[in-house]
């Protein structure tokens, strides 16, 4: 059974950091693009960045440029999102999914995802 489980969320005031982790489970994440996406209340689900399969190539969405870092360690089956500079509209849940990296899509099942929030 394919498990993504995410964690690393909390409570951080504006300019605060967290890192995010999401780990597998019956899925060998280096065969995959991977992606972190992001639902505040109220919102779709946005895309936030996404990492190919050797982490070689990355993508982000510009309110993540130059603050939120994605990463993965595919000997630990992990992906990671260091989040700088946090801003209070950056409170949402955040979760990872699998993705088609050329237009960054999700593919398959979703984690419970990790709930972060900023304060002011």
């Amino acid at each position: 059974q394919v498990q993504l489980v995410e964690s690393g969320g909390g409570l951080v005031q504006a300019g605060g950091s967290l890192r995010l982790s999401c780990a597998a489970s019956g899925l060998t994440l280096s065969t995959y693009a991977m992606g972190w996406f992001r639902q505040a209340p109220g919102k779709e689900r946005e895309f936030v960045a996404g990492i190919d399969w050797n982490g070689g190539r990355r993508y982000y969405v510009d309110f993540a440029k130059g603050r939120f870092t994605i990463s993965r360690d595919n000997a630990k089956n992990t992906v990671h999102l260091q989040m700088n500079s946090l801003k209070p509209e950056d409170t949402a849940v955040y979760y990872c999914a699998r993705i088609i990296y050329s237009n960054k899509a999700p593919i398959g099942s979703w984690g419970q995802g990790t709930q972060v929030t900023v304060s002011s």
